[in-house]
């Protein structure tokens, strides 16, 4: 599924700001989305979400500033690659994520808001695509937008990485992030979209329905993720079968019958 999963965003606060980086991909999109965050009159902006170590977007980024602090989602390469040169380029501006290996200069985040510079943010722990994936809401003059980093994408599904990601964990998110309604989505890839509660449970039921078709795959005599993914996973183009199986043995894992690694037996009841 290539569509967005809801109505795209027409309109964002003035205060937002999308940079797109340079790296399409089957699992990046149109690229990793960096967004600049600046509240009105304010003279630091905030980062959220870097992008890979390429010179041109990180230039980009540096020329927007002054910037009082940069933000991650998660700890995937094509959202932090970029952290430790435009820590240099800022002069030591601090990065901030919610797992210390990708925090520069400052403390990892926890329960306290970040100083927003004139935005007020809150940080909400939404793990499942990975165990260190967190969204932020961010309100300004009552507007809010909530950052999903790739918990939510603007276009199709995420894949939970397994084994970091958890797929109990990511229904958990989903439900949170469903009742954030017609606050509109700035995911990590791909378009804004107008509701996050919306696209949440549109994602929810998609989860759902893969399930239930993983059930089938089961009794239907599948006895190896491959094989499952075969079944499952036949409408998606085979060379992103290898990010299915990520999703796959997270479903595996959820249902009680986790294989042990490669192509083992699946244990069945």
């Amino acid at each position: 599924m290539t569509g967005a999963v809801t109505a795209l965003a027409s309109e964002l606060p003035e205060w937002v700001t999308l940079l797109r980086a340079p790296n399409p991909g089957p699992m990046t999109l149109d690229g990793t989305n960096t967004w600049l965050l600046r509240a009105p009159g304010a003279t630091h902006g905030v980062v959220v979400d870097p992008g890979p170590a390429d010179e041109g977007h990180l230039a980009a980024i540096a020329a927007w500033g002054p910037i009082g602090l940069v933000l991650i989602t998660h700890g995937h390469g094509d959202h932090t690659e970029a952290s430790p040169r435009l820590h240099e380029l800022l002069d030591g501006v601090p990065v901030r994520a919610a797992d210390p290996a990708y925090s520069i200069g400052g403390p990892a985040l926890d329960g306290a808001a970040p100083d927003g510079h004139g935005l007020t943010i809150r940080l909400v722990p939404t793990p499942g695509h990975t165990a260190d994936s967190v969204c932020f809401l961010v309100e300004h003059d009552g507007r809010r937008v909530v950052l999903t980093g790739d918990t939510i994408l603007g276009r199709g599904t995420t894949v939970v990485a397994h084994p970091d990601g958890h797929l109990g964990d990511y229904l958990a998110s989903l439900e949170l992030l469903a009742t954030y309604r017609g606050i509109p989505a700035l995911p990590g890839h791909g378009p804004a979209l107008a509701d996050c509660g919306a696209a949440a449970d549109f994602y929810l039921a998609h989860r759902r329905a893969r399930l239930d078709q993983v059930r089938s795959a089961l009794d239907e005599g599948a006895r190896t993720a491959p094989e499952v993914v075969a079944r499952v996973y036949a409408d998606v183009d085979r060379s992103l079968w290898w990010a299915a199986e990520w999703s796959v043995r997270a479903q595996l894992e959820y249902l009680g019958r986790e294989s042990d690694g490669g192509d083992a037996r699946l244990d069945r009841p």
